[in-house]
């Protein structure tokens, strides 16, 4: 049986259907007492966003921890992949090309995390005042910035919102992933494109240093909103504090 986690984990997630659309396609899952995050965006434009959506924050939260965290992201990659294979029969059943979700999910094992996802639902790490996005968006856009082929601008380019991966776009689901050591005071935040394309990162920051998870995730809903609320908006914020103050040195859980 593994040893209590010395970090303690708080976290709250919020979502609002935005401004514009009638239906939340968004969905989030907060299970801070089992390490658990992770936040899905239906795919809009498409049949039943909301169904895929929900089917994967469904599946997410009838994760069986492991006695690893490497074993935790081989069951996570696992139950995704069995979405991907429902909601590829959905669309046949239903007639339609595509019936999808991104995701983004966050996992924590004792003093380790990992963070997996498709798509453009984001992750970012506050670490030490300073933010960093940990994901990087599967999206034409980011193919057109590693081609070199676009400067600037990007929310005014024509295929600015569509995405390469996602939960059921294809027969097989391709998930990034990486980990990290966690640090007293560490700060996640996930989120849809619906927050992300809103708030600045410095209204990110200013709104995550405080420590207080709800309330970040409020203020962050509403800078959304002011931003237009063009979109379903969704955030799940999580704060880490390290219960043991001692010096030790920790393995690399990718070794």
């Amino acid at each position: 049986m593994p040893l209590p986690s010395p970090i303690r984990w708080t976290s709250a997630g919020l979502t609002h259907v935005g401004l514009v659309r009638s239906i939340n396609e968004d969905a989030y899952l907060d299970r801070a007492e089992r390490g658990l995050w992770a936040v899905a965006d239906g795919m809009g434009g498409h049949d039943a966003g909301d169904l895929a959506s929900r089917m994967v924050v469904s599946a997410l939260d009838g994760l069986v921890p492991g006695n690893s965290l490497a074993s935790c992201v081989a069951e996570t990659r696992d139950l995704l992949q069995g979405v991907n294979r429902e909601l590829r029969v959905a669309a046949l059943r239903r007639d339609v090309p595509l019936i999808g979700s991104t995701v983004v999910v966050l996992l924590a094992w004792e003093r380790y995390c990992a963070y997996l996802w498709a798509g453009d639902s984001r992750i970012y790490l506050l670490r030490n005042g300073r933010l960093k996005q940990l994901s990087r968006e599967h999206s034409r856009i980011e193919e057109l910035k590693a081609l070199g082929d676009l400067a600037g601008q990007e929310a005014l380019h024509p295929k600015h919102n569509v995405i390469t991966r996602a939960v059921g776009a294809l027969d097989s689901l391709e998930l990034d992933e990486g980990n990290l050591v966690v640090a007293d005071g560490d700060i996640f935040l996930l989120c849809s494109d619906g927050l992300s394309n809103q708030v600045s990162e410095e209204a990110m920051v200013r709104a995550l240093m405080a420590g207080n998870c709800q309330q970040a995730a409020e203020t962050l809903i509403e800078l959304a909103l002011k931003g237009g609320g063009r979109d379903n908006i969704t955030a799940v914020v999580v704060y880490a504090e390290d219960l043991d103050s001692g010096d030790m040195t920790l393995l690399n859980p990718a070794l």
